[in-house]
């Protein structure tokens, strides 16, 4: 049984989110549970072309809430894209399980929806890259929190606001019909 599935549902590190493959191209329910130990050095397929490897994943890349945020492909000597590895987002590769049945023989492979040129033309895993992603990606994170503290604060103080607009208008209202009682008594 062979399966697909985008890698950007919630992991743990050796967890991932799956949907099964009934046909050669229709995908259906999740498989449930995936191991990162058996997706390291798992094949990799340009979309151009499935039968001939790539590269092989080097890395997974996991964020702040344990998602998996890319993969790190080795390209190795070819496509003359250079013995380089190169990051390549969740958004841009399925995986594919073959034996899942088997812990002994599970094997997985990676089908990117980019070309090989593109593949080329991703970042580059370097400690440069590291640290830029690392910062922009705390960064996110930093402004995520501040941002959600922020809209507390203002609904909070429009919430109260007008829960005091409308607590003077009942007294208001309540105080205009105290007059027109007594007037009426009168």
């Amino acid at each position: 049984m062979t399966s697909r599935t985008p890698l950007n549902t919630a992991i743990r590190p050796v967890l991932f989110g799956a949907s099964l493959l009934l046909s050669a191209s229709a995908i259906a329910a999740p498989e449930g549970l995936y191991s990162a130990n058996e997706l390291l050095d798992a094949d990799v397929y340009a979309k151009s072309d499935s039968t001939e490897a790539i590269g092989e994943v080097e890395d997974v890349l996991l964020d702040n809430d344990m998602r998996v945020h890319s993969l790190v492909i080795d390209a190795g000597d070819l496509l003359d894209l250079g013995d380089k590895q190169y990051v390549v987002d969740a958004e841009h590769f399925t995986v594919e399980t073959r034996n899942g049945d088997s812990l002994e023989n599970i094997e997985y492979s990676v089908h990117l929806d980019l070309d090989a040129q593109a593949l080329g033309e991703q970042p580059e895993y370097t400690d440069t890259w590291w640290n830029q992603a690392k910062d922009n990606l705390q960064q996110a994170w930093s402004d995520t929190k501040e941002g959600a503290a922020s809209a507390w604060e203002t609904t909070r103080s429009a919430t109260s606001d007008a829960l005091d607009k409308a607590g003077d208008a009942l007294k208001s209202a309540g105080e205009k019909t105290q007059q027109a009682a007594d007037d009426a008594t009168q």
